[in-house]
């Protein structure tokens, strides 16, 4: 049985939630989960998509939720576990590989000048844009996102203390990386 709207999406007996709750949420946490996808994954598109698979598997499993955390924590860690599954992918790693190779062929510049190009640009967030994966989640979800150290905890399935030391590890790394007018925000915290 499939419902209207959906596409092709099947009904499951342990979906608990109506079509019109399901679109109230949708609107209410929607552009929330396109961001935080988009921080994870660098592409609008790639973000979008990620959010819809967030929503149906939400639907799909409704019945799940329990209420332990809040609605927006429960779809955010299904959102960093989707955008993780993707930056996994074999269909992403290649895809990664052919833009940059495809990118140094077609722009008739040198690697060199490329690379200078990529570092000369001042900006915060594409500094914590280029972090590793693990540092970039926490800066992301503590100061952009606004959760506790705790809740990324919960979030990312690790101790509290590691989200700690991963902040403090990725505010020295910007340190290093960032004009401290830009860092002012970051600097006492």
């Amino acid at each position: 049985m499939f419902r209207k709207g959906w596409g092709r999406v099947p009904v499951h007996e342990d979906t608990k939630i109506s079509d019109e709750e399901m679109k109230k949420i949708m609107d209410s946490h929607g552009e929330y989960l396109i961001r935080l996808a988009y921080f994870y994954v660098k592409d609008c598109a790639t973000a979008e998509d990620i959010m819809q698979e967030v929503f149906i598997s939400y639907y799909r499993k409704s019945a799940q939720f329990d209420n332990r955390a809040s609605l927006k924590t429960y779809l955010s860690k299904i959102t960093v576990n989707k955008c993780h599954d993707h930056l996994r992918s074999w269909k992403n790693k290649r895809s990664l590989f052919s833009n940059g190779i495809g990118s140094l062929i077609s722009s008739g510049k040198s690697p060199e000048t490329i690379l200078e190009q990529h570092t000369n640009r001042g900006n915060l967030t594409n500094k914590i844009l280029e972090l590793p994966i693990k540092y970039r989640e926490v800066i992301l979800l503590f100061y952009y996102q606004e959760f506790t150290s705790k809740e990324i905890s919960e979030l990312l399935n690790c101790p509290e203390n590691t989200v700690k030391t991963r902040l403090r590890r990725a505010k020295d790394l910007l340190r290093e990386k960032v004009d401290l007018k830009e860092w002012e925000g970051m600097q006492d915290e």
